[in-house]
Order: structure tokens, then sequence, then C-alpha cells
């Protein structure tokens, strides 16, 4: 009977640790989703009549008499929001959103390719990490690919819906990629889809699209652009030629063991 007793408290201690377990699970994964939510909201928190009001007095104070139409500075709204967000956070050099989906959220660029990975935009230590360009970019040229990256997250948050991208029906419905700076406001067009994994370095021909940031001759351009588009999931009419910038969006994928998904656009 003791022994009967003991098992019963045994299993009665499993199942209460379970259920906290379970409950600080829950608030855990509601907490990252509240925060990868409010941060996709950043955008649309910025006061547009500010803003706009502000740039309006500004372009006003560089006219001058002789001043022509078309040499003033042509801002969006959406570029004079992202240059806000700029003032608070240095790292940040873009917004991405896919319409119609969940992505939604500034992009930064840090001096490694470690730290946003778990660090969200206010510099904080978050599991959500952030969105985030590579290291290897270089705004000078500039480089020929933004290749940027993003967890693949569970709560559906941050680039989770980029592997809905397998089916052909969700690219149809979503074949753009909008990408802003505060010099740029601009659409791509999606050429390719594939699944990928990242390669041991002993592993001869082998496409290393995460690789791939500045073409240095049109023959690598062009290796690059058939690389994905014979890697694709499906046949994707669009293509890019030499000199077209390029836009890469890569996350995790558990098809394989160090799996990756990516989408490849044009702009």
């Amino acid at each position: 009977m003791k022994k009967t007793k003991k098992i019963y408290i045994l299993i009665y201690f499993i199942l209460v640790l379970l259920i906290i377990l379970s409950i600080i699970y829950i608030i855990n994964s509601f907490l990252l989703k509240k925060e990868a939510i409010e941060e996709s909201n950043l955008l649309n928190d910025i006061d547009s009549d500010k803003i706009v009001n502000n740039v309006s007095r500004k372009q006003t104070d560089l006219i001058t008499e002789n001043t022509p139409v078309e040499t003033l500075p042509q801002e969006t709204e959406r570029m004079l929001k992202v240059k806000e967000l700029k003032s608070q956070n240095s790292d940040i050099v873009g917004w991405l959103e896919i319409p119609g989906t969940s992505i939604n959220y500034p992009v930064l660029q840090g001096a490694d390719n470690e730290y946003y990975m778990k660090h969200n935009y206010k510099k904080q230590k978050s599991k959500n990490g952030s969105i985030f360009l590579t290291k290897d970019y270089n705004w000078e040229i500039p480089s020929s690919n933004l290749l940027i990256y993003g967890h693949n997250l569970n709560n559906g948050t941050m680039f989770q819906e980029l592997l809905k991208y397998s089916n052909q029906s969700f690219y149809e419905q979503h074949p753009r990629i909008r990408f802003t700076t505060v010099d740029d406001d601009s659409e791509y067009e999606i050429i390719a889809v594939f699944k990928s994994r990242v390669y041991y370095q002993s592993e001869k021909n082998v496409f290393r699209y995460y690789f791939f940031v500045n073409a240095e001759t049109e023959q690598e351009y062009n290796e690059f652009i058939n690389n994905a588009k014979n890697a694709s999931l499906y046949d994707i009419a669009p293509t890019a030629k030499y000199g077209d910038q390029l836009i890469t969006l890569s996350t995790c994928s558990y098809h394989v063991k160090d799996g990756r998904f990516a989408v490849v656009g044009k702009k």
C-alpha cells in the first residue's frame, strides 16, 4: 500500500509540474507573439500628419525662385516613417512587407549576423529576434542581393509564413515583396521559391544561395539566377537579368537537418 501511495504522489507531482510548465510555455508564447505584433505595427503607429507636415515645411524651405519642381526631394510617407524609426535605432535599414501576410517588420543590420538573431529592434534580448539584413550587404555599391533572414516561429510571426510559398496558390496570391528604405520605396517581383539546406564544406557543386550578396561578374549573377530558377518548387515566369537588384528572404525549414527555405525577388 505504501509503495502504491508513493507512486500516486509521484504521478501527482509530475502532473502538477507538467501543468506549470504548460502554463509557462503558453504565457511565453503569448508574450512573444504580442511583441512581434507590436513590432509589426510600428510603422502604423507613427503619426502620419506630423511626418508629412514636417517634410512639407522642409521642402518649402528648399524652394527658391529658380528651383525646378523635379529637383525637390521625392519621399513617400513610408520612407519618412522609416527615417523616423532609424532615429530610434540607427541599425534599422528598412521596412519589409509582403502584402496580405503577417510579414510586416523593420529590417535591422548589425556588425555581425548573430546579434539580431537574439535581439529585437530595441536591442532587447528576445527569442523572436529580428528580421535582419546580412552584415555583408554593402550600401555604398550597393550590393546585388538584399539577403534577409528571420526566424521561423511556431506562433506564426516573423518569417514563419514564408513557408506558405511551398504552395503555388499562395505565391499567386502574394507575388510581390515591398521593401522601403529612407532612400527608396520599391516592390520586388518574386522569381523563385525553393527549399535548401546549409551544406558541408566538403560538398561540391551545390547551390549555397546564402553566400550570394554581390556579384563580381555577370557570370556569377547569372549562375545565381539559373540555380534559383532550377531549384524553384514550381515554374515562375518572371526572371532577372544582370544589373537587376535582387532580394532573398531566408528562414529555417525542417524538411531536412539544417534545412532552409528561400524566396527570391527582383526589383
